[in-house]
């Protein structure tokens, strides 16, 4: 197993009991501590923080995020970095299970912040338990468990820890709220009928998009009308919510108002068209197509000679091929050179609108590969790209888990 290890108490106390654990059935834990490199003294506390590994005979790992940093959103950019760092080393490791030292107190205030954000009933779910990720599984051992249970876990191990600052920093939000000391148990005593209540509608989501959607490999979706018309509100928010996460490639839910305002218009009237989270939702005969909006895909991005990237939060190209060679969206001007070359124009039903967002192989100014058209220029520069849906948020994924813990761990 991974435990990822920041070097505060909660953390170090689950590294301490998951090592005893494991080494109990014969395993072993991996610590990976992540330097985000945003304050002078971070790595001098990842390598602390190793040092102490080292002591009790844990292997340890320091992650550092690498490259500039955003002027804004730097928490969400962080929290970002940091999961892509810990499941590439769990990638690298050959390890499935990462686990995560989220508490109680975290789980109270997660809903607190989803609660005053009117996130919806999913977000009153708080934390999931489990989490299945591309290449990882995330586990939440200690979400029953509460900091000062922690805190004395580490003081019996005779284990120091290190308290971040920015935690009680009233830049961001979760340290407003304990700042503020408006999170009690009444928060955390939510989450499990709301987790119970999201996994039940996660579940009708699906079924309705099993019976009213169809899925295509150019990344959209078409959606009979029925699939609104049949459903209550929140069920249709749900849906057209997971659509358009599966489709724009992204991993933050769109605002709960403007979900709300785009679903009325389109219940009350079966012609409306509109535009929610990087997607557009175009009304047809039967009902809507889920498209990438074609003016808001990702920029062009240098392809590996050899490898793998995702591009745009949607498509995975492996690709074997020049040096120099960039991806980016086909366009009208990339489909202006391809068209007469095509025997055929790619599936029939293919929308313009998803055939401007494609991902193409570039050279400089020539395309030299459209891998969902069948494309693949004739020129003296040869590409091979293949390229495969890369979903972060699927549409019917694996539903909420609602897990009871078997016993105390301390």
């Amino acid at each position: 197993m991974a435990v990822a290890l920041s070097g505060g108490s909660d953390s170090l106390a689950l590294a301490l009991l998951l090592d005893r654990w494991a080494r109990d059935r014969g395993g072993s834990v991996l610590a990976l501590t992540v330097d985000h490199a945003l304050r002078p003294e971070s790595a001098a506390e990842a390598r602390q923080v190793g040092r102490w590994m080292e002591a009790r005979a844990i292997p340890h790992r320091i992650l550092r995020w690498e490259g500039p940093k955003p002027a804004t959103g730097i928490q969400e950019a962080a929290r970002a970095a940091r999961y892509a760092l810990l499941e590439q080393a769990c990638r690298e490791e050959g390890i499935l299970h990462l686990a995560l030292g989220h508490q109680a107190d975290d789980q109270a205030e997660t809903v607190a912040i989803r609660q005053a954000r009117d996130s919806g009933p999913d977000g009153l779910a708080g934390m999931a338990p489990i989490r299945e990720l591309r290449h990882v599984r995330l586990l939440r051992p200690l979400l029953g468990v509460r900091r000062a249970a922690l805190r004395t876990v580490c003081e019996k191990f005779g284990q120091p820890w290190v308290d971040d600052p920015s935690n009680l920093s009233d830049r961001y939000a979760r340290g407003r709220l304990r700042l503020s000391g408006r999170v009690d148990t009444d928060h955390a005593a939510m989450v499990p009928d709301a987790a119970r209540d999201r996994a039940g509608r996660e579940g009708e989501i699906a079924r309705l998009l099993a019976r009213h959607a169809a899925f295509y490999p150019e990344g959209w979706v078409e959606l009979g009308r029925a699939a609104l018309a049949d459903a209550d509100p929140g069920i249709a928010e749900g849906l057209l919510t997971r659509l358009v996460l599966a489709v724009g490639g992204g991993t933050y839910r769109p605002r709960r108002e403007r979900v709300r305002g785009l679903l009325g218009r389109m219940r009350a009237d079966v012609t409306t068209s509109g535009t929610l989270g990087r997607c557009l939702v175009d009304a047809t005969a039967g009902g809507w197509r889920v498209m990438r909006e074609p003016g808001r895909v990702g920029p062009p991005a240098t392809l590996p000679t050899h490898g793998e990237m995702v591009w745009d939060g949607r498509f995975l190209l492996r690709c074997q091929g020049v040096a120099g060679a960039a991806v980016g969206a086909l366009g009208d001007k990339g489909w202006g050179q391809v068209r007469e070359k095509l025997q055929t124009v790619g599936p029939p039903n293919l929308p313009a609108a998803v055939r401007r967002t494609l991902p193409a192989v570039w050279g400089g100014d020539l395309v030299l590969a459209v891998p969902h058209l069948s494309y693949v220029s004739s020129g003296t520069l040869t590409v091979r790209c293949d390229v495969l849906p890369f979903v972060p948020e699927p549409a019917a994924g694996p539903r909420f888990p609602v897990v009871s813990p078997a016993g105390e761990i301390i």
